[in-house]
């Protein structure tokens, strides 16, 4: 009986050794439905899904290591992880030559979003001057050059959530936001307390980026990933977090 209990937690361990690990970058500022952080670690959301799905059609075990937005770059450059997601070309100023780039997988949207009752242009430029909510660590281009103008002030949160709740309880009139964050916090207000989208700043395909090392599973990630967009599984991912759902009122 020790013998088959032996056995078993032998070949237990060498399964777990030989398994391939995936360290997938979390970024801290992430909310909902992106993300969900408990004891610093996710526990659901669309990119959660999405990257346990990626471990799951590469055989691997996903590792999340959460950190600061603004150390992903670093992050990269020492080849501290081996996926992010969520990301754009645009986003990289000095991209590492020993990641490979995915497929498309999730479009994001950037709205100006006002305060319920707000009334006004909507258009930033016509915008009288005033501070905007903003996420730290991210970067606006279509507002870059107001904030250095003066015109627009940043305010910035930690999260895009955080944003959002300062945004309804009037600290500012007006504040960025992704779709996905906004049509979440919408979803359970009543139609007279929803923040309104008032402007589409800028539409960008976001995918994922992979190491290329030879202790990666790089192209087996990449191939996952055509694979879920092509077969609708990213969308059902999507769709899980953004079906509507019956609010107050």
């Amino acid at each position: 009986m020790r013998r088959c209990l032996a056995i078993l937690l032998f070949w237990a361990a060498h399964g777990l050794a030989s398994e391939p690990v995936l360290r997938f970058s979390v970024a801290e500022s992430w909310s909902m439905p992106l993300i969900r952080i408990e004891h610093e670690q996710p526990v659901e959301g669309i990119l959660f899904d999405l990257m346990q799905a990626i471990a799951r059609h590469t055989g691997a075990r996903p590792e999340y290591h959460v950190m600061a937005r603004l150390r992903l770059q670093q992050a990269l450059e020492e080849d501290d992880i081996d996926v992010r997601c969520y990301v754009s070309t645009q986003w990289i100023n000095d991209r590492p030559g020993n990641y490979l780039w995915s497929v498309p997988v999730i479009t994001q949207r950037d709205l100006l979003v006002a305060a319920p009752g707000t009334d006004g242009p909507t258009r930033p430029e016509q915008l009288p001057p005033q501070a905007i909510g903003t996420v730290l660590g991210f970067s606006y281009p279509p507002l870059e050059a107001l904030f250095a103008s003066g015109r627009l002030e940043r305010e910035d949160s930690r999260s895009q959530l955080l944003v959002l709740h300062k945004l309804h309880a009037g600290r500012y009139q007006h504040a960025v936001s992704n779709q996905l964050s906004l049509d979440w916090f919408n979803r359970q207000l009543p139609d007279a307390e929803r923040l309104k989208s008032v402007h589409v700043l800028e539409e960008q395909q976001l995918g994922c980026m992979v190491r290329s090392d030879a202790s990666v599973p790089a192209q087996g990630v990449l191939r996952a990933l055509v694979r879920m967009k092509q077969s609708g599984e990213v969308d059902r991912i999507i769709q899980r977090y953004t079906a509507d759902r019956p609010h107050a009122g």
